[in-house]
């Protein structure tokens, strides 16, 4: 598993209920979905270090599921 960096996130609480409702449609963790939104959000935005592809195994590390093709 690979080391992650821990770090406190304060959202207002409607903003909160809806990653509840978002993360347990797609059975994930409210955490694991922040980082997998994140995540894309970086890769869209050609933040995502070239080279460094998204690789599976991180994403069905946090879920426990294969993750979703991300375009």
């Amino acid at each position: 598993m690979t080391a992650k960096k821990s770090f406190l996130l304060r959202v207002n609480p409607r903003l909160h209920e809806v990653y509840e409702a978002w993360a347990a449609d797609e059975l994930r963790s409210v955490n694991a979905h922040i980082e997998f939104v994140l995540r894309d959000a970086a890769v869209r935005a050609g933040r995502w270090p070239s080279g460094k592809a998204l690789k599976s195994a991180d994403l069905e590390e946090e879920s426990g599921l294969p993750d979703k093709q991300i375009d």
